[in-house]
């Protein structure tokens, strides 16, 4: 069993604190841990459910630092957290139904477009930040939400996204406000996954301490350094996003 293979389990969990120190600042980190739980010999189901299993931990972590920071909007935080949860319950239920490969085309043409904006647009700076309406707050992280709990990829990313073009948030403020959704999405997703058994939970558990450190440790390293740190690991998170699914387009 893999929770009886100390080396597998310790690379596994070296791994879940590098992605939560990643996926605290610019979203991402399933880029490593989705992949390293499959080739730890998971099926595919099991490695999607113990993923969310260990990254809410890093998520919860992520978004207490934010919270004791002036970075994160907590005017509409309540409302994008019920939206990201409930959302990405339905996106579970939804991926049991139809399979998300047919997504992969389109959002490798958005994270494409999304990291040339990134890159050839002005960073929105902290004067510029626009009000939010609620409605929109909720549609948003509703469907993004919804993305998380259905395919996943570069979740942390789009909110990140969403925030700076939407509503002229600067990146360090966006990536405190996107911890709310996805920790949101992350335990609604968790919470269909475990109700179907689906989760490795001593695997899920020890990884997930890693993934408390990181978390932390990302949050706070935005905290200090600022939107420039979100930008740079934005565009190379996004970078790395469009070359795994181009990558897995490739190999059909």
């Amino acid at each position: 069993m893999l929770s009886d293979d100390p080396l597998v389990l310790l690379a596994l969990v070296g791994i879940a604190g590098i992605a939560g120190l990643v996926d605290a600042i610019a979203g991402g980190g399933g880029l490593l841990t989705v992949p390293a739980l499959l080739l730890a010999g998971l099926s595919p189901h099991v490695a999607l459910a113990t993923n969310k299993g260990q990254s809410v931990f890093g998520a919860a972590a992520a978004l207490a630092r934010y919270a004791r920071s002036p970075l994160l909007d907590r005017s509409r935080a309540p409302a994008g957290f019920c939206a990201g949860l409930l959302g990405a319950v339905a996106g579970v239920l939804l991926v049991q139904a139809v399979s998300p490969t047919a997504l992969r085309p389109l959002i490798l043409v958005l994270l494409v477009v999304a990291v040339a904006v990134v890159i050839g647009v002005r960073p929105p700076q902290a004067g510029e930040r626009r009000t939010r309406p609620l409605a929109l707050t909720v549609l948003v992280a509703g469907v993004i939400g919804a993305y998380d709990g259905f395919f996943g990829p570069g979740t942390g990313t789009f909110l990140i996204l969403a925030g700076t073009l939407l509503w002229r948030t600067p990146y360090d403020a966006a990536s405190a406000d996107a911890k709310v959704v996805n920790f949101a999405s992350n335990l609604g997703a968790l919470t269909v996954f475990a109700a179907h058994g689906q989760v490795l939970w001593p695997v899920a558990l020890a990884m997930g301490t890693a993934q408390l450190a990181g978390g932390w440790l990302g949050a706070h390293l935005v905290v200090r350094r600022g939107a420039g740190l979100v930008r740079v690991v934005v565009i190379v998170v996004g970078l790395a996003l469009v070359a795994r699914l181009a990558w897995g387009l490739w190999r059909g």
